[in-house]
């Protein structure tokens, strides 16, 4: 059954396009099949995944706008292990006219139901905003990972994030749920990052995973090569947490579809 999964938060640097990028790869390597789309006119996940940006023929703008179909779009990158539905800064252009079009928000949404079943996990990077390319990409999802870095304006910003995804639920799409809270960019040695975890494990409980993503320089460095963390330096301690984050999502999944059989 095929599941997707938007990575969603309107605060920038958290770590979205890594946690993309990086749970793609990991996700892939348990022998799934994933499907990458960027829904980010900056193109970030695109160039982490091996693909140049600026050298495309056809983008997620030409999907959304309804110029080609979505599987004539998808590249298919065997030195990540997973396929990319790539973006550039064409897509600015899209959701300008996504705004004059009927049914703006769920064009995502409509073109991956043709291709959906190719795929067991299908992960939307999203912009840093709650834009109607955000919009567009959690209407097509069925569950959204927070990436959060544990600091105060964190805590601010996921408030209004919760609110839109509540309204798209009693709105759009009701099958939406959250599917995990994923604490970035974690360290340790600092007493502010343990008081929001602390606080975030209050509140969310279940919801937050236990699976913390550290500050790794290897994790930094990777995506100016163009690799997910697991081709760049495998053996990292930023590798070992998206293993351990993949192996988390596919429990509790395995868990809920035994509930439901």
């Amino acid at each position: 059954m095929s599941k997707t999964i938007t990575i969603a938060n309107q605060k920038g640097g958290v770590g979205k396009t890594t946690t993309t990028v990086n749970l793609a790869a990991a996700l892939a390597a348990t022998k799934r099949r994933v499907l990458l789309i960027d829904m980010d006119p900056q193109g970030n996940a695109t160039m982490g995944s091996s693909v140049d940006k600026n050298s495309l023929d056809v983008t997620m703008c030409d999907v959304l706008l309804g110029d080609v179909e979505i599987a004539d779009a998808i590249i298919k990158v065997p030195a990540v292990g997973y396929d990319v539905l790539p973006a550039n800064s064409d897509l600015t252009a899209a959701e300008v006219q996504l705004m004059n079009k009927i049914g703006r928000e769920k064009q995502l949404d409509l073109s991956l139901d043709k291709i959906r079943e190719n795929y067991d996990y299908i992960l939307i990077d999203c912009p840093p905003s709650l834009n109607m390319l955000t919009v567009n990409s959690l209407v097509a999802a069925s569950g959204v990972v927070i990436p959060m870095q544990c600091e105060y304006y964190a805590l601010e910003g996921l408030s209004s994030l919760l609110e839109t995804i509540e309204q798209i639920r009693v709105n759009v799409n009701p099958k939406i749920r959250i599917e995990g809270l994923l604490r970035t960019m974690y360290d340790p040695r600092n007493n502010l990052s343990n008081d929001v975890s602390a606080e975030l494990v209050e509140h969310f409980g279940d919801q937050v995973y236990r699976t913390v993503i550290p500050r790794n320089v290897a994790l930094a460095e990777a995506p100016s090569f163009g690799q997910p963390i697991l081709q760049y330096n495998k053996e990292s301690r930023g590798s070992m947490a998206y293993l351990a984050l993949a192996g988390e999502v596919l429990r509790r999944d395995a868990k809920k579809n035994h509930y439901v059989n």
